[in-house]
């Protein structure tokens, strides 16, 4: 840690940036709300993956790879999930059809992520696999008080906690009950949320002190976060629309059930993402997977590398939106096309690089340093491992590719169609091929035969 500058992070639970400070600088703790896995990851949430994945590389570098433990979780318990799975499979019995949607979703949400350079989280840990620890949080919170059983359902009482709507900034007058809690008469209070709800003979359940049933959405997290983080741990995050209720309902939770001030010492939330400048949605007809994005030609015409995704996303700051576009994917891959192809580095990385990512995740100003770093180590090889270190810091390092031969004849042929082109003056038609390869990470370079003063031109792979 020595030398290393201080790293400021905004914290929404206070408004304001401040100093990072972990509560043990030898484990420092990260929790990460994860998907729900009835469904193909779309570009909305491969934001937080990336923007946490950063932050995640960040605290490695500053406190030692081993000394950070990063939880991302898994959902793999909810409605969504169930109806899911009797539209998916209508022949399997509930429980079955569960599985094969969960495992099928979870195995492409972990290769989406891979795809987009995002590291493994240190645990991934599934909802189904901690039920035990969630019923014991609400035997606690229902032994304080915090917590009463009406109508099948064991719900948190919000009048029960002076300050709750903090996180939120929202007065508990005006609170109106999440997405998925429904407000009805046997609730306390409106914004009264679900801790524990039974479940028919057709849902998934677990036996309980109070029937066979399932969890509440918030209570997933508390229960998860708690067992592989302790009960107060140093940075929560997610996406802005979490705020509220989730996070705003895991606080209640964790607190009233351990005594604790805190649940976590900072909460980040990425900003939202809109589609060539509108809300991404189904019916807008601009709703797309990371998957789609990665495989098929449904946005732009053109399948898009992992890496210009993940580039595209680090161009905006992760507190502001950002405008998902294909100018905007463009720009990205003209600019790694720029940057040179490296190897791993057991150098350092550049010190303008970690200071604008320890400025809050200054992920903008990271990548106009990166870029001037790239474009010196071009001109200097002596400064390639620099780069290489800088590049990977951010997880956006172009790497090495061997060529196939077969893939060699290819641009051979299409270069020398290009020559051809050229001596008949047809430009568009050359200028077009060159684009092709080069969004292919072609790059070519024209001069002249010194012998004959025709012109040649050579290419080489940049990312």
């Amino acid at each position: 840690m020595a030398g290393q500058p201080i790293l400021k992070l905004y914290n929404t639970l206070t408004r304001e940036k401040a100093a990072f400070a972990p509560i043990d600088p030898t484990n420092v703790r990260m929790y990460v709300c994860g998907p729900t896995v009835y469904d193909y990851a779309h570009i909305g949430n491969a934001r937080p993956a990336i923007v946490f994945d950063v932050l995640f590389r960040l605290l490695r570098h500053v406190y030692g790879e081993n000394h950070v433990t990063y939880a991302r979780n898994i959902t793999d318990v909810d409605d969504k999930i169930n109806a899911r799975a009797l539209r998916d499979h209508p022949g399997l019995a509930l429980n079955e059809a569960i599985r094969l949607v969960t495992e099928k979703t979870e195995t492409q949400y972990l290769e989406d992520a891979k795809a987009l350079g995002c590291l493994d989280p240190t645990v991934q840990p599934r909802a189904t696999e901690n039920i035990a620890g969630m019923i014991e949080i609400i035997e606690r919170l229902i032994a304080k008080g915090h917590a009463y059983q009406a109508e099948g359902e064991v719900l948190f009482d919000t009048r029960s906690m002076a300050d709750y709507g903090r996180l939120s900034n929202r007065n508990l007058e005006d609170q109106q009950a999440g997405a998925r809690v429904a407000v009805d008469a046997h609730k306390r209070n409106p914004g009264d949320f679900v801790l524990w709800k039974l479940s028919s003979e057709s849902e998934p359940g677990w036996d309980s002190p109070w029937g066979r049933g399932r969890p509440g959405w918030h209570i997933e997290c508390s229960a998860m976060s708690q067992r592989y983080l302790g009960e107060v741990f140093d940075i929560h995050g997610g996406g802005l629309d979490l705020i509220f209720p989730h996070h705003e309902n895991e606080i209640a939770q964790s607190r009233c059930a351990h005594g604790t001030d805190v649940m976590a010492n900072v909460w980040m939330h990425n900003g939202f993402l809109q589609v060539e400048g509108r809300k991404m949605s189904k019916s807008e007809g601009n709703f797309v997977t990371i998957y789609e994005l990665l495989h098929t030609e449904k946005f732009g015409g053109r399948k898009w590398p992992g890496e210009v995704l993940r580039l595209a996303m680090l161009m905006t700051h992760y507190r502001e939106p950002i405008d998902f576009s294909i100018k905007r994917l463009e720009e990205a891959e003209r600019l790694l096309a720029k940057w040179p192809l490296v190897k791993e580095s057991g150098a350092a990385p550049d010190t303008t690089v970690i200071s604008a990512l320890a400025d809050d995740l200054n992920t903008v100003a990271a990548v106009q340093a990166l870029h001037a770093l790239a474009q010196a180590a071009n001109a200097e090889p002596a400064l390639l491992a620099t780069y290489a270190a800088s590049a990977a810091l951010l997880g956006v390092q172009p790497k090495e590719t061997e060529i196939d031969e077969a893939l060699a004849s290819a641009v051979d042929a299409l270069v020398a169609m290009r020559l051809e082109m050229l001596k008949a003056k047809n430009f568009a038609e050359a200028d077009k091929i060159r684009e092709d390869l080069a969004v292919k990470g072609v790059q070519l370079k024209d001069g002249k035969d010194a012998a004959t003063g025709e012109r040649v031109t050579t290419w080489e792979v940049k990312r």
